[in-house]
């Protein structure tokens, strides 16, 4: 019998959220059914599945919810975490003080980095990530084809972006001239890899999008020609955008315009696009991302560590705007754990916003079906039937949650950091809280290796 035949019940959780709709309640309190790859059945409580089933998990001590989905992430930062001289910096000088260090990095430095903040985020619920690698150079030609492997090899869905940097330090730019790529070498390899990776159908494991780094690091030819380059293949745009006031500051200088102004005159005002931040938005703005369904990565830890500021992620949303969560780099956050990323965003957005009108299924939401969303997929952030078999699962079994009343309140409010059991495209990857393939421990000592070698 093949894996399409198989169904495996989920059975009696206790606690399901579907995603499907902010706070209402559905009836899967009996468990999912998963075939193949996809969920074909909510079961209501007391009933059992109406088709024969193969496979049983007592989920009775666990809240089942969908996978999360991270929208924004630099899986090589993961390197230079808590990284000395970057440490207490604000955005551009912490760039300046990295960007060195980050020239150095090799294809097999970017294989591990990659491998083990897919594991980590992996390990916290996650089920599809996004990346933005914009460091090229000699000796990573290839960075995106590792990253490609590295998430075959761990088993999770990403949707990986050909970065860029055209402007160096000698044009106006921030990042130093042996970073920067030349606006032809970049867009050629940014059509081999759409060419050779980028999946549309339903279910897709690997997609690609181009993102330019930002506006203070990419000329304006390059982000247009990029535009152009992604239309003519369907595939999504990304960049960072407004996420301090010095970028905002440099955007008046360089080109006479805000970010978002700049934005438009390239052609990036539009509905597949996505930026990474968005803080620095002005009520007029924030209509505007509305009116062209813009969407943004809200990546709540990184502006605090960085002081950049907060997103109006409810703003956004009433206006039209997508929201996301993105855990962003791992040396501006400092771990690629996007439950805990949940919590930070429920907590911020409560200063904003207040305790009543930002809730805990709000947080979920930007998790799962905000992110969803935000990708532009209708085939996952939410349980439901024919959707793709992309589950997390937290256990209440810690000191943390002793004494909790509402379970999935408890997952946020309490702060729940690692699943129990995770499914990716109908396939276990965590079980009991341990990977189900790879060697944790091994990995571990080769990024601490490849992080000692990048920092001397």
């Amino acid at each position: 019998m093949d894996k399409a035949e198989k169904s495996t019940w989920i059975k009696n959780p206790l606690k399901v959220w579907t995603g499907n709709q902010l706070g209402s309640t559905h009836s899967a309190d009996g468990g999912i059914v998963v075939s193949g790859d996809r969920i074909v059945e909510l079961v209501p409580q007391g009933a059992t599945p109406t088709r024969n089933i193969h496979n049983t998990l007592d989920a009775s001590g666990c809240v089942v919810m969908p996978g999360l989905i991270n929208c924004h992430h630099h899986f090589y930062q993961t390197l230079t975490r808590a990284f000395p001289s970057a440490l207490n910096k604000e955005l551009f000088d912490w760039l300046v003080s990295l960007y060195p260090v980050w020239a150095n990095l090799t294809e097999e430095a970017i294989s591990i980095s990659s491998e083990l903040a897919l594991t980590e985020m992996l390990l916290s619920g996650c089920t599809t990530a996004a990346d933005h690698h914009y460091v090229f150079s000699d000796k990573t030609q290839n960075a995106i084809d590792r990253q490609v492997e590295a998430a075959e090899k761990v088993g999770m869905r990403v949707l990986l972006t050909r970065g860029s940097m055209s402007l160096g330090k000698d044009e106006g730019g921030l990042p130093p001239n042996e970073v920067v790529q030349t606006a032809d070498k970049i867009l050629q390899d940014s059509e081999r890899l759409i060419n050779a990776y980028h999946q549309q159908h339903a279910g897709a494991m690997v997609q690609i999008a181009l993102a330019p780094c930002s506006p203070f690091s990419v000329t304006t030819d390059l982000m247009r020609d990029s535009a152009s380059l992604a239309r003519k293949h369907g595939v999504q745009l990304h960049t960072h955008l407004a996420e301090t006031e010095d970028e905002n500051a440099f955007c008046l200088d360089m080109f006479g315009l805000r970010p978002l102004d700049y934005l438009e005159s390239v052609g990036w005002l539009s509905d597949d696009v996505w930026l990474a931040h968005g803080i620095h938005f002005n009520d007029q703005e924030i209509a505007r991302l509305g009116k062209a369904k813009t969407a943004i990565s809200h990546c709540p830890s990184s502006n605090m560590v960085l002081a950049s500021g907060l997103c109006p992620a409810k703003d956004l949303q009433r206006a039209g705007s997508p929201v996301g969560l993105g855990v962003d780099g791992s040396a501006s956050n400092d771990c690629s754990n996007l439950m805990q990323e949940v919590r930070q965003a429920f907590m911020l957005q409560r200063l904003k916003y207040g305790s009543s009108e930002f809730t805990h299924t709000d947080a979920l939401h930007l998790g799962t079906k905000g992110g969803a969303e935000l990708m532009r997929r209708t085939d996952i952030g939410e349980l439901a039937v024919g959707k793709q078999a992309d589950i997390a699962m937290f256990s209440l079994d810690e000191a943390r949650f002793a004494g909790a009343g509402d379970p999935l309140a408890a997952l946020v409010l309490c702060g729940a950091h690692r699943a129990e059991h995770v499914m990716v495209n109908g396939e276990w990857r965590v079980s009991h809280g341990e990977l189900v393939s790879g060697d944790l421990t091994s990995l571990i000592e080769k990024q601490r290796a490849v992080a000692v070698a990048l920092a001397s």
